[in-house]
């Protein structure tokens, strides 16, 4: 979703590897997924924030 706020193109080349090394994660640890989700909102908050901000800018 962040990538198509952002006009990104998401690559899934790799995502079958990625999402297999989150199951072992998980499997380690039950509550990362919490962790993670928490992270990860962080992160795409911080993204389509500055975006925003770069748009006004460049609107001005």
């Amino acid at each position: 979703m962040v990538c198509a706020q952002l006009g990104l193109t998401p690559d899934f080349a790799q995502s079958g590897a990625y999402l297999k090394s989150w199951l072992r994660a998980l499997n380690d640890d039950k509550r990362l997924i919490f962790k993670a989700a928490s992270e990860a909102q962080k992160a795409a908050d911080l993204l389509t924030k500055r975006h925003h901000v770069e748009e006004e800018r460049a609107a001005a």
